[in-house]
């Protein structure tokens, strides 16, 4: 009878257990760092030209959220060239791809350290690698990459698992062949939360078929890059997606737009032009805003979604598409059909499948994942070396609310990785993000312009005191609508040509 060792009793128990892709390969990493007594292990997927870890222990949390170029990091491409498990000398000038990334490093290189990795292939085609690094020199010898290549197998065995299940939960194993030739689309959603799974699970099941989904969520949560994932994983996968923002239609032009239009129909139509939805024909139109949608267009779009068929402007006949809709809204609908404001028989048409996508202050630990992602793309673009958080800048992440949710992160990171850099010596320093660069205990502009308000002085002349309290909540309001008109003249309860007029005279715009 064999003996095993505690790593393949671990390894062997999880492979009959049933986890969640993302914990078993969690509890892979921890696993090996343990055999290895080592300080950092990290499991990372060939993604094109770059390695993007999916799993990793004694690194800062946000790495997962970054992707490392081969060619830039000459250590990672010697380890995918080869077979064999690779050790580097405690000496090699080649640059660490970890520097400033493991757990409390301090703000310079790492010291002298042993690192160690192995390519990994399933089903003979290179998946990816897995790394080692010890801060103690010496500490990787031959015995250990013996050892490292004797659980290759349990390692790609548990790759092999993962994948699996997350085929199965998700009923997509008739159409991998895509994802497998390395168009892994689903890594366009970062993060591993709970609700998250939960909600990738749901649309996973959603995705094949063709029922109109309806996402719902506040501004900001990433409403279209849900519904790429929704498209790239249902049977239109090789098929267009075509985007329309509804709030960006001209309401003169929007039924041009959206199902074309016949030579001569309106004064400028030179030639035939076919609309969004014959675009979109065989795949998916994906009508984000909807809520924008002019009500005289509504009805268009309801008899489209009934019978499959549009008809363009100024033509005499209509033609069949064949369209799956996704649409996508911050405004709560149902209270826009209360109001008048849209139509309750192409809303109970939109919204058959409903789906709530969770504010980013639900997610947890994926805004480290999240700023880990715009962390690495500000710092190809800018040109450093290595741009990471400090502990307290992470602590600062997860303890904020979050209004803005993704699109706010991102430009929370993107204007703290600017500062840092107009402090910084040197673009070659290992740089660190503090907390009060990321800005975040200020209070939103819209309120700080809209409290002192209150506070006018008495003395102050009647028109000027109107026109500043008009200005502020204009600006306010533009704020929460980012810049949007037509959503603020509804807000502040005005005709848009009116509020457009008062804009100028108040010099807004």
């Amino acid at each position: 009878m064999v003996d095993l060792t505690p790593l393949q009793n671990v390894l062997l128990a999880d492979l009959v257990g049933e986890l969640p892709p993302a914990v078993r390969l969690q509890r892979l990493v921890v696993s090996l760092r343990e055999a290895f007594a080592c300080s950092a292990v990290v499991l990372l997927r060939l993604d094109g030209d770059s390695l993007r870890p999916q799993a990793a222990v004694g690194l800062a949390h946000e790495v997962l959220g970054r992707s490392f170029a081969l060619a830039r990091h000459p250590r990672l491409a010697q380890i995918l060239a080869q077979r064999e498990p690779l050790q580097f000398a405690a000496d090699s000038e080649l640059p660490d791809p970890y520097d400033g990334l493991l757990d409390d490093s301090p703000d310079e290189p790492l010291p002298v350290h042993d690192c160690m990795g192995m390519s990994l292939y399933l089903d003979g085609t290179l998946w990816g690698a897995v790394t080692f690094d010890a801060l103690s020199p010496g500490h990787f010898d031959r015995h250990a990459r013996q050892r490292l290549q004797r659980y290759a197998l349990l390692i790609e065995a548990g790759l092999r698992v993962s994948r699996l299940e997350g085929e199965v939960r998700s009923l997509r194993l008739a159409r991998r062949e895509s994802v497998e030739n390395g168009d892994e689309r689903e890594s366009m959603i970062l993060g591993s939360s709970p609700v998250l799974r939960e909600l990738l699970d749901e649309l996973g099941v959603v995705a094949d078929s063709d029922l109109p989904v309806l996402l719902q969520g506040e501004t900001g949560v990433g409403k279209e890059l849900f519904a790429r994932w929704l498209h790239a994983h249902s049977p239109r996968a090789r098929k267009p997606l075509v985007y329309v923002n509804c709030a960006a239609l001209p309401e003169t032009l929007a039924e041009s737009e959206l199902f074309g239009h016949t030579k001569g129909a309106f004064s400028g139509a030179g030639q035939d032009r076919p609309g969004r939805f014959e675009a979109a024909n065989g795949g998916t139109l994906f009508l984000d805003e909807i809520g924008e949608l002019p009500l005289s267009i509504q009805a268009k779009l309801l008899r489209t979604l009934q019978n499959g068929e549009i008809q363009r402007l100024g033509a005499d006949q209509p033609r069949h598409v064949d369209v799956r809709v996704i649409t996508a809204t911050n405004r709560r609908l149902g209270e826009e059909v209360r109001e008048g404001r849209f139509r309750a028989d192409l809303y109970h048409r939109l919204s058959v499948y409903p789906v709530h996508i969770p504010p980013l202050r639900e997610r947890g630990r994926d805004v480290l994942v999240l700023a880990g992602h715009f962390l690495e793309l500000n710092r190809a673009r800018l040109g450093l070396r290595c741009l990471r958080l400090s502990g307290d800048a992470e602590r600062a992440l997860l303890a904020y609310d979050w209004p803005g949710n993704v699109r706010e992160l991102e430009h929370v990171i993107s204007r703290a990785a600017l500062k840092v850099l107009s402090q910084a010596q040197s673009r070659t320093a290992l740089l660190s993000i503090e907390a009060p660069w990321l800005g975040l205990d200020a209070a939103p502009a819209a309120l700080q312009k809209a409290q002192p308000v209150l506070a006018a002085p008495v003395v102050e002349a009647m028109q000027t005191a109107l026109e500043r309290c008009q200005r502020e909540l204009i600006e306010a309001a533009l704020a929460r609508r980012q810049g949007k008109w037509a959503a603020t003249a509804r807000d502040l309860q005005m005709d848009p040509s009116n509020l457009r007029k008062l804009a100028r005279r108040l010099n807004l715009i």
